[in-house]
């Protein structure tokens, strides 16, 4: 199965803000509610251990993304860890949501951030969860590249996969998400029309999922980015992670004076 560069929906600059928020609350909520990253917390422990960072800066955040779950789990050996959300598009009143619910161990920056381009103050760990695949292989080369200039060391996750398994699990997905709308917080009743009176996020939801899947990098397609890098001094770590319910696919990169072990 090919890698496609296709579109999806919410991240369009003509998407509307209530459906683009709809659909990142959604994802937000799933993400927690059902632990999705919960294995990558070992992987990140690891990584922030062995480049002594205590900043960890999120890309393409949506609405806050797996953080809550993952923050929590970081702070029992890092309690003076801070992370960072950002965004292209800021989900601001989600952001704030996440923030008070993490007892201020998660801030974001309000104004938009191009991956790409990150702002020189934002300085941290780098990371994006279920973002990576929405950028074509010479902007995915930019963005690290554009961590590689800076000196920060970067972390790539990635739930969707090109598998048949996978995508069957985008429905699943969607369903449970669909039917756990009214515990979306914070709440709104314009939330309840679009996707019961007039279901156009679990449609679109349903659709940019789909598209993940086919848009996502294996690992191979990663090093084969990688390799087009001008990064001498990095080190580079790629493969598949499968401890939970559907493997997840992580790419780390960290200057060589760095050792993860």
């Amino acid at each position: 199965m090919r890698r496609i560069q296709f579109i999806e929906i919410h991240e369009q600059p003509w998407c509307p803000p209530f459906l683009r928020n709809g659909i990142t609350d959604a994802l937000q909520f799933g993400f927690n509610r059902f632990k999705m990253y919960a294995p990558t917390a070992a992987i990140l422990r690891r990584a922030l251990d062995s480049t002594a960072s205590q900043s960890i800066v999120d890309m393409g955040s949506g609405a806050g993304g797996p953080w809550l779950d993952l923050a929590r789990k970081l702070h029992e050996d890092s309690p003076d860890l801070q992370i960072w959300l950002t965004d292209k598009y800021p989900n601001l009143a989600a952001f704030e949501t996440v923030r008070a619910g993490s007892e201020n161990h998660i801030n974001f920056y309000t104004a938009s951030v191009d991956a790409t381009n990150v702002p020189l103050e934002l300085k941290g760990f780098r990371t994006m969860f279920t973002s990576f695949h929405h950028f074509s292989p010479e902007d995915a080369r930019a963005i690290l590249q554009n961590a590689v200039d800076a000196g920060q060391s970067i972390g790539i996750f990635e739930i969707p996969r090109r598998a048949p398994s996978t995508i069957g699990l985008t429905f699943v997905f969607v369903l449970m998400l669909s039917v756990c709308t009214p515990w979306i917080r914070p709440f709104r009743w314009s939330r309840l029309l679009w996707t019961y009176l007039i279901p156009i996020v679990p449609l679109v939801l349903l659709f940019d999922g789909v598209v993940s899947c086919l848009r996502t990098y294996r690992p191979q397609e990663m090093r084969e980015i990688v390799e087009k890098l001008t990064a001498p001094e990095y080190q580079w770590e790629m493969g598949e992670h499968s401890t939970g319910v559907t493997p997840i696919t992580y790419l780390l990169g960290y200057p060589r004076k760095c050792v993860v072990s």
